[in-house]
This record gives structure tokens, sequence and C-alpha cells, in this order.
């Protein structure tokens, strides 16, 4: 019989929330876990992970036994994504989640991803040594070129042989799935989609305010779907900007979110209220309906339609400082 959560998935397709057969295939594949979370298919990997992924970096900007408690609590709650990268704080998220998967054997329990900075073969090459080190494993099951933010970036990533040193770690057993990530611009992913490369993973900007300025939900989640490409949502809050600035509650974007056609979405999480929060969401999940949807849209075109409340599109705030060294930007 089928569950209820996919009951509501089709009647939500049914009645238009979601575009086209590929996107409703998507959210069909959403199950649950013996661990209570949801669980969605990663694109064409044959993986199913959680639907919330726990953020690196703000994991990160905790006291370490307070991070580790959260992480250990996550995976008990089915939480079996973690995400990470090479340069947050200079490592120290890496080395803390590597602590947190070490203890009890939890690595095994945990798709475990993190974030090349390098665009090149030497350097790429060098930072997966230190990741796998700091992580405290002999593999990751998904490795992201991060921050694909600069015009250069997909041009460099397979001139440079970023790419290649990608695909021999894979080949060598230390990596399972390759993917990219960005939060800049859509013209970079579709660059980078364009490449001649069978992509596990794409990660992206998807909240309610992308739906109306460079939308990656509109532009490259389908593109995505049609490939099965799995999606990794992220910045579902817009970096905190959507509650403070508009008024939507954490629940209403954590929903929006998920009832779009991604296989996950990553949280800042840095306090047990908001894991149990994010939790709560997730597990009662319901896709928004039709008349909901079309409110917000209807709600936020005006704010969202400049981007301003998107500054990870709009400025280099969030930019990470590996990343503008690289390309030469103050």
């Amino acid at each position: 019989m089928i569950d209820r959560n996919r009951r509501e998935f089709l009647k939500a397709a049914a009645a238009g929330l979601i575009m086209s057969p590929l996107a409703a295939s998507v959210l069909a594949t959403q199950e649950e876990s013996s661990g209570g979370l949801p669980q969605r298919a990663l694109g064409k990997t044959g993986q199913k992970v959680s639907i919330l992924c726990l953020g690196g970096w703000h994991i990160g900007s905790i006291p370490e036994q307070e991070a580790i408690r959260l992480m250990h609590q996550a995976i008990d709650e089915g939480i079996n994504f973690f995400d990470n990268a090479w340069d947050y704080h200079q490592g120290g998220s890496e080395e803390v989640m590597g602590k947190a998967l070490s203890d009890g054997g939890r690595r095994d329990k945990v798709f475990l991803m993190t974030k090349v900075c390098d665009r090149d073969y030497a350097g790429a090459k060098k930072q997966l040594e230190d990741s796998l080190r700091r992580l405290r494993t002999d593999h990751l099951d998904l490795w992201q070129f991060h921050e694909i933010n600069y015009p250069k970036d997909p041009q460099w990533v397979f001139e440079k042989g970023g790419i290649k040193a990608a695909m021999e770690a894979r080949k060598e057993g230390k990596v399972r799935f390759i993917g990219f990530t960005g939060h800049k611009d859509i013209q970079f992913h579709q660059e980078m989609l364009n490449k001649p490369f069978e992509w596990d993973t794409v990660q992206m900007p998807i909240n309610i305010m992308d739906a109306h300025f460079r939308s990656f939900q509109k532009e490259i989640v389908p593109e995505c779907n049609r490939r099965q490409i799995g999606v990794i949502g992220m910045k579902g809050l817009a970096g905190g900007h959507i509650p403070k600035e508009l008024g939507l509650s954490a629940e209403v974007c954590r929903r929006y979110a998920l009832s779009l056609p991604i296989t996950t979405l990553v949280c800042g999480i840095t306090s047990r209220k908001e894991l149990e929060q994010d939790l709560g969401v997730a597990r009662g999940f319901k896709p928004i309906g039709p008349a909901e949807l079309e409110k917000l849209l209807a709600d936020t075109k005006e704010e969202g339609s400049q981007g301003k409340h998107e500054p990870f599109k709009t400025s280099r705030r969030f930019d990470g400082g590996y990343h503008r060294r690289q390309h030469g930007v103050t």
C-alpha cells in the first residue's frame, strides 16, 4: 500500500504543485526510514538519504563537545547525510565531524560528503587527503567541487585537472560519487552541467525567494531531474534573511524547500532546539498545497524580484575567503 507521504506527493503533483512527471517521480521516491526520518533517492546513485542534511559550516561554529553531542543526536534521530567542506573553519569543521563519526561506529551510519576548493590536479589531491585525515575515514561517499561562483570556475575544474583528480579518487575507492556546488548564478551551474561529465549531484540555493530571482529551482532543478542528478538544496532560510526580514517562519521555509523535487536540504543547526525544530518539520512533512504555494509566491514576488534577500547571489559576502583569493577578489 502506498504510504501517506507518497499519497500527498502524488496529490500535489496532480494539483499542479509539481510541474512535470520527472519532478513528481523524484518526490515519489520518499520513504520512511527505520530512524523515523523520511528518505529520498539521490539521483541515479542508488543511494537513499534523509531529507535533512546536517550542515558542516554551522556545526563547526559551536563548542566541540556540544557539536559532537548534536551530531550523535542527529544520527540517532535519523539524519544520515552530513555536509562539510575542506575550508570550513580552516578545517575545524571536518576535524570535529571526524571525532563525532569515529565514536561508536557512527561513520557507517552516515552518507558523508565534503567539498574540494582547489581546481587544479595537485591541489585537489592534497585537499582530498586532508579531508580524509580530518574526517577519520578511508573514503568519502560524495566529493563536490565547492563554490562554483566565478566565471572561470567551470573552465578551471576541467582544464587545470581537478576533475581528473576526482575521477582518479573514484577509481581508487577514496570517493564514491562526484558533484559540485555554488550559490551565485545559474549560468555557472549550467556551464558545469554542459561539461562532458556525468555528475552525480548538484548543490544549490533552494528557498522561496529563489523563485523570483536567478532561479535555480526554475532553471537548474528541472535539468537535474531530467538527467537523474541528485539535487541538494541549501540556504533554505537565505542565511536567515527570510525569517528576519520577511517574517516567514523557519518551518514554512523548510516546508517550501522540501515540497520541491530535491533529494535533501542542508540545514545549519547549532543547537538542540534548532535540531528538534527541523526534525519536527521533516517527520510530519506534508508538501505545501497549490493554494498555499500560490499565496506564498504572490506575497513574496515583489520582495524577491531583485535578490535583495539573497545576498549570496548579489554580493561577495558569502563567498569563502579561499575562493576569493583564488580569483584575486578582495
